[in-house]
Parts: structure tokens; sequence; C-alpha cells
């Protein structure tokens, strides 16, 4: 469910920086450095990042989808993926910290949750198809 979660507001981000990549480019890095109407701004010249980001978001939203609706067939690889997601939603997580300070720290909290939890012996135990409860 945590990883369904942080997901789609991975897919809400990324989706928010396609569609609107000049406005956010040009919030983040400013419209001055030119007076000529022949040549880019600051901002227009990062639109293609934020673009970028926007859609490395959407890829990773996907894979935390994907992982999360995985976690019934209790294969072990879908364990390891659910790290390795942890581990890169968390990398993704520390920028977004910068730019939007409320969010970001959501998104990096559940991170940290999403790359703790998977590796409890509660959770291995139930990958492994062991019952932990007496």
């Amino acid at each position: 469910m945590l990883m369904t979660v942080l997901g789609a507001a991975q897919a809400v981000s990324g989706l928010f920086l396609v569609t609107n990549s000049l406005s956010v480019a040009i919030s983040v890095w400013g419209n001055d450095g030119v007076s000529q109407h022949c040549c880019r701004t600051q901002g227009e010249a990062h639109a293609g990042l934020v673009s970028f980001a926007g859609v490395l978001l959407l890829a990773m939203a996907a894979w935390g989808i994907f992982t999360a609706l995985q976690f019934p067939t209790r294969k072990p690889n879908v364990r390891v993926s659910a790290r390795a997601y942890g581990w890169a939603a968390l990398g993704l997580a520390l920028p977004l910290l910068l730019v939007l300070r409320f969010f970001g720290l959501l998104l990096l909290v559940v991170a940290v949750v999403a790359l703790v939890w998977p590796n409890e012996e509660e959770v291995r135990a139930w990958f492994k198809g062991e019952r932990t409860t007496p």
C-alpha cells in the first residue's frame, strides 16, 4: 500500500513537471539574462531538463506501482526490487526537498519507510511463506 501511495505521488509530480516544464524552469532559474528576442532565457533553456525529471519521476512511479502489485506473489525478487526502489525514491526525494519543502519532506519520509520496511524480519518471513505469529 505504501509503495502505491508513493508511486501515485511520484506520478502526479512527474505529470506536473512534464506538463508545466517551462513555468517550473522559469520559477527555478529565472527569466532574466537575455534582453533580445532572438535568444532563450535561462528558464527556457532548462525546460527540457525539467521535462526529463518529470519523465524520470513517471518511470519511477511505474516501477513502484508495478512492484507493489507483485507483492502477493511472494517472490524474493519483489522484496529486492522494493528495497532498490526505496533507495532510488530516496535519491529522487532529496532534490525535491530543496524545491518543494513540505511535499519533498513527505516523499522523503515515505521513501525511508519504503526502504526500511522490506528488510524487517516479519516481511522477510512473509516472503518465505513462514508464519511469525503464534
